[in-house]
């Protein structure tokens, strides 16, 4: 079995070099000749004009091409193209939509590259994202696709490929038309502690068609409470009521936000996958595009959040220590005193500017656990192993620093090394050899940490989570800015509601 070892790097050669001594100059020679004659002053000699200075040379000028121009549109055509635009609330790009009399020529040509930009990377222009969102959409322009599609009288079919591709993003669309309804309907009413049974049934039902009069109260609660992420207790607790209070208006956000996300999503996603809700805490596996292993995971408080990201895990490190960052270990280590953390197990090691940091060993009270893995980023977040378990027995588990930390590790870890035989079913044999070694995969799997706060269920009825970075209300905020600087068919007369 291939395992790697710890590099042993040899002691570096101190080179000395010796002092070139200076060479000696020769005497100047003896003139045997007479004393010269002293020689008259020579004229002086013509002035010679400076060389004249080049001028800089500019660099060369960058030519952009000329955008590519677009066919004239037929009257069917500009007519069918308004049409569309008045749709742009069904796709999450606005509250809602205004009734205009309809552009033409190229008022109606911009709006179209405007709208088929906004389908398919997303309203919001990526220099108005957070740094930790580092989810990036690729660049789209849609001027070609368009030209052919006009020439070709196929605007329904170009239309139709701008969206994402993706089941998630078609529930959602699904999901926010349904919500739609509900707030054009009046919404529902806020409920009391002391709201009766029937009440409840009532509000219930709003969102979930499921319920009937014949169905227990508490099977209802405990169907909505799944939906929300919470303890399935099927008694209106605190919890409960919160989320069945929320107003409509901020479930609309919620799902225009995700409608968003799923816009700067790639067009095609790896067949096997490693997928972080962070939101919901929970780590997906997929394997030929099917979810094979989910788990519960602890991803990061609303103070030490866990950004939104794409890389690829190449390697798993086994019985890994753990080199505190600076920002915990002056935080919430070094305030418990030197002799404190080295009665726990932890060494203070010296850096080479004269400070100090502070390293825990790997073991199995290690903070990273047995097994860390390993991918690229620029935030040094990554998933592991953890000793401490409770947590994930809660229905909170957002309490990390920021890294993903994994209620099954082991089995993730094995099916990553399934591909070679020297490592299959080797990861457990490994961790009891309690040595610290980096372990390569057989192949990079794709990770991706993404923030989901509402998504369809298999039975098309919404599941919402908390926004528990408040990234949902921000960024529904920002489609709703963006839509109003560009988009001529918002209806400027409405906002995006958000709870504080």
């Amino acid at each position: 079995m291939t395992r790697s070892h710890p590099i042993r790097f040899s002691s570096v050669l101190a080179l000395a070099f010796a002092a070139m001594p200076v060479a000696a100059q020769p005497p100047a020679p003896t003139s045997i000749l007479p004393p010269p004659v002293p020689a008259q002053p020579a004229a002086p000699a013509p002035a010679t004009p400076p060389a004249p200075v080049a001028p800089p040379v500019a660099p060369p000028a960058i030519v952009t091409p000329p955008p590519m121009p677009l066919p004239p549109l037929s009257a069917v055509q500009e007519t069918w193209l308004n049409e569309w635009l008045r749709k742009g609330a069904a796709e999450g790009l606005m509250a809602r939509s205004k009734a205009n009399a309809g552009l033409s020529g190229d008022a109606l040509l911009s709006a179209t590259l405007d709208r088929a930009r906004a389908l398919s990377t997303g309203r919001v222009d990526t220099a108005d994202f957070l740094n930790i969102w580092a989810l990036r959409p690729a660049p789209f322009d849609p001027r070609p696709s368009l030209a052919k599609a006009i020439t070709e009288d196929r605007l329904p079919q170009w239309a139709a490929s701008l969206t994402p591709p993706w089941s998630g993003y078609d529930g959602l669309r699904k999901g926010l038309a349904n919500y739609e309804r509900i707030r054009d309907a009046g919404g529902w009413p806020k409920l009391s502690a002391d709201a009766s049974p029937d009440a409840i049934r009532k509000r219930l039902a709003i969102e979930d068609k499921a319920v009937t009069p014949g169905e227990t109260l508490v099977d209802a609660l405990q169907r909505a409470q799944r939906r929300y992420g919470l303890n399935p207790t099927g008694h209106l607790g605190e919890r409960t009521l919160a989320e069945l209070n929320v107003p409509v208006e901020d479930r609309i956000a919620a799902i225009m936000a995700n409608m968003e996300r799923w816009r700067w999503m790639p067009r095609s996603l790896p067949v096997n996958r490693v997928q972080v809700n962070i939101a919901a805490a929970v780590l997906t596996m997929f394997e030929g595009d099917q979810p094979v292993k989910s788990m519960r995971a602890v991803t990061g408080s609303p103070d030490n959040q866990t950004p939104m990201l794409v890389s690829s895990i190449h390697s798993i490190v086994v019985n890994p220590p753990w080199n505190v960052p600076a920002s915990i270990a002056k935080k919430e280590l070094f305030p418990k005193g030197r002799a404190t953390l080295i009665r726990q197990g932890y060494k203070i090691v010296g850096t080479p500017g004269g400070g100090e940091r502070i390293v825990q060993p790997a073991g199995p009270n290690s903070a990273l656990g047995r097994l860390k893995f390993d991918f690229d980023n620029p935030f040094a977040v990554y998933l592991h192993d953890t000793p401490s378990r409770a947590k994930f027995q809660s229905y909170d588990r957002l309490a990390s620093h920021g890294c993903i930390r994994l209620e099954k590790p082991v089995p993730l870890a094995e099916m990553m090394v399934t591909g070679d035989p020297k490592l299959s079913g080797q990861i457990q044999s490994l961790i009891d050899e309690g040595k610290t070694q980096r372990v390569s995969l057989p192949q990079d799997v794709a990770v991706y940490l993404l923030y989901w706060t509402a998504f369809a269920g298999s039975d098309g009825v919404m599941n919402f989570r908390s926004d528990p970075y408040g990234w949902d209300k921000l960024l529904a905020r920002k489609i709703e800015a963006s839509s109003r600087r560009v988009d001529p068919t918002t209806d400027h007369s409405t906002t995006i509601a958000s709870k504080d």
